[in-house]
């Protein structure tokens, strides 16, 4: 007796996988540092796409505040599934200091958007603690 169900299966697996893709952010490299370090990006609640392909996928949220120049701002900040520094754009890397292990997204203006990468094993309270910051356009 052939398995119907498994065709009903993969098609809603496929839709949500459609679905979770088309929700991603499409940012475009707005800062030097991120024209030529990371290029324009696409990112959403499970994963940081850069311009080359290379991906940061995140483990957890973990906080949806952070402190910026001494205010604290509505942010993203997530944990990095397995951290390691991403070769990127020009030869550059992410971080150039150690394996990423947290990214930040905040808004940095009228239509702009800031990443920030941490390498420490505590989990980052500020911007004073990152290795590196991108500015994005929305």
């Amino acid at each position: 007796m052939p398995n119907r169900l498994l065709p009903t299966v993969l098609g809603v697996a496929l839709a949500i996988g459609t679905a979770s893709s088309a929700y991603s952010d499409n940012y475009t490299a707005y800062s030097t540092t991120a024209e030529s370090i990371t290029g324009n990006i696409s990112m959403d609640d499970f994963s940081l796409v850069f311009q080359n392909g290379e991906t940061l996928i995140f483990d957890q949220l973990i906080a949806d505040n952070f402190i910026v120049d001494g205010q604290r701002v509505p942010a993203s900040v997530f944990s990095v599934e397995n951290p390691y520094d991403p070769e990127l754009e020009n030869g550059n890397q992410l971080c150039g200091m150690g394996d990423v292990t947290y990214v930040a997204n905040w808004a940095a203006g009228d239509g702009l958007s800031a990443v920030a990468v941490f390498t420490g094993n505590e989990p980052p309270a500020s911007s004073d603690e990152m290795c590196a910051s991108y500015i994005y356009q929305d």
